[in-house]
């Protein structure tokens, strides 16, 4: 039963993990396909002490869950990203920290707000990374025992902090990165070579603080965002945040050199939108192409009946649609078109086909509950405009639902979809294992996590 007095973000689908474990996937439906070999690695908020003041979805530590899939078997692994916040927390048996929704002023001395490295993560040069969406030092994290390795310095070579949704481009070894805060020039660029070297980093100027979210890249250009989600300045000095849609700003992106320099950034303008999930960029002659989920309207109305936490469900109703953007480099003009007016985001794709012209997108449906819920998959086709669905059906709600390759194949749809899937009416939780090519077919195979 709901409980009001409570975030919304610790409840059903969102209760807290409070454990580690490791066990066997027990099959519940169809067979584990036997050309599907691969680790699927998911990251998410995940208290572990309980939280201090109004919580908000994205305040929770860092939680990894892993699924070794091989022959035919799965198995299961979740642990916590062990940040130097979790362990003061551990040491001092409480949480520290309050989140984004509360002043900072009770927060341990120079740390207004606390390193989760809870949104994202990536792998490269031979271990997981562990990412934070306002940016921090990676964690490393061993691929196998989900051990957390400390903060990743790039092998010596750089100490600064890294936003979530780093891309590791899959012919190169290179992960592109970003970093943002409230100090001119606002943002920066960094490439890192395939050792985990950085070897570029670079300043990106920005009018004013932003919120960033992701990036995009094509094999010569890294495409970075300015969004018109301004800052209240007076509250900012206050240690609180407030932010602002303003329409009378464009939307910006940032085509900039992978490894040139910031005198060759090139801007291009579009309508004012915001986005958090691009699903890929590519380069067509003098044309680079980007596909993403944007955004609208960031701000949707506030609901008196969400109490204290009317302001955080209000932010984050996402109404998304997939949509394209095109930046021409010879006369400096920007196109866009909309794909789809269905809500969908967190799209992925075949990451070996990341930076490289692509065909299909794989979105989450997101449901009218108040709360951000996954209620189905959508295949995009982009060069036909075509789309397959699927629905979880009543009661379950899916997640990020990344594309794995059949062992040995190359076209780019030629492999599997898979998405962790909880039945919020038996409280209980599958991986559910799809055909890319027929997900309106549904899964092959279901299997219960422990």
């Amino acid at each position: 039963m709901f409980d009001p007095t409570r975030s919304p973000y610790l409840q059903g689908s969102y209760a807290p993990i409070p454990s580690e474990v490791d066990g066997e996937c027990e099959l519940v439906a169809g067979e584990v396909p036997k050309d599907l070999d691969g680790l699927l690695v998911r990251n998410g908020p995940n208290p572990k002490h309980e939280p201090r003041g109004r919580y908000h979805w994205f305040d929770g530590d860092g939680m990894l869950h892993a699924l070794r899939i091989q022959g035919g078997r799965v198995t299961y692994r979740n642990r916590w990203v062990r940040t130097s916040g979790l362990s003061r927390d551990d040491a001092a048996g409480h949480a520290l920290w309050s989140g984004i929704m509360e002043p900072v002023r009770d927060n341990p001395a120079g740390i207004p707000y606390k390193d989760t490295a809870n949104t994202d993560v990536v792998f490269h040069a031979g271990a997981l990374k562990a990412l934070w969406y306002l940016c921090g030092p990676p964690y490393k994290v061993d691929p196998r025992t989900l051990d957390t390795l400390g903060k990743d310095d790039f092998a010596g070579t750089f100490k600064g902090k890294v936003s979530a949704h780093s891309k590791v481009d899959p012919e190169t070894g290179e992960l592109l990165f970003f970093d943002y805060g409230p100090i001119a020039p606002y943002m920066h660029f960094g490439v890192a070579d395939r050792e985990g070297r950085v070897v570029n980093h670079m300043p990106i100027e920005l009018p004013g603080p932003r919120l960033p979210h992701d990036l995009a890249f094509t094999e010569r250009f890294a495409i970075l965002m300015d969004f018109p989600i301004v800052f209240d300045q007076e509250q900012l000095a206050r240690g609180r945040w407030r932010t602002s849609f303003d329409r009378s700003l464009p939307s910006r992106f940032a085509i900039a050199p992978r490894r040139g320099l910031p005198t060759e950034v090139r801007w291009f303008e579009a309508e004012p939108c915001y986005m958090y999930h691009s699903v890929n960029a590519w380069e067509e002659g003098d044309t680079i192409v980007m596909v993403g989920s944007r955004v609208a309207e960031p701000f949707q109305p506030t609901r008196p009946e969400e109490g204290p936490w009317a302001v955080m469900m209000a932010t984050l109703r996402i109404q998304a649609a997939l949509h394209e953007w095109r930046f021409d480099l010879r006369t400096g003009e920007t196109t866009e078109r909309a794909l789809d007016d269905r809500n969908t985001e967190f799209p992925t794709m075949d990451r070996r086909r990341l930076g490289r012209r692509s065909r299909y997108a794989y979105n989450v449906i997101i449901g009218s509950e108040p709360t951000v819920y996954f209620d189905g998959l959508v295949k995009y086709d982009t060069d036909t405009g075509r789309s397959e669905r699927l629905v979880f059906g009543p009661g379950r709600r899916g997640s990020e639902s990344p594309f794995a390759p059949r062992v040995g194949s190359s076209a780019e749809d030629d492999g599997y979809v898979l998405s962790l899937v909880h039945d919020e009416r038996e409280d209980r939780s599958e991986l559910w294992i799809l055909d890319a090519r027929d997900l309106a077919r549904g899964p092959v195979a279901r299997l219960r996590t422990p």
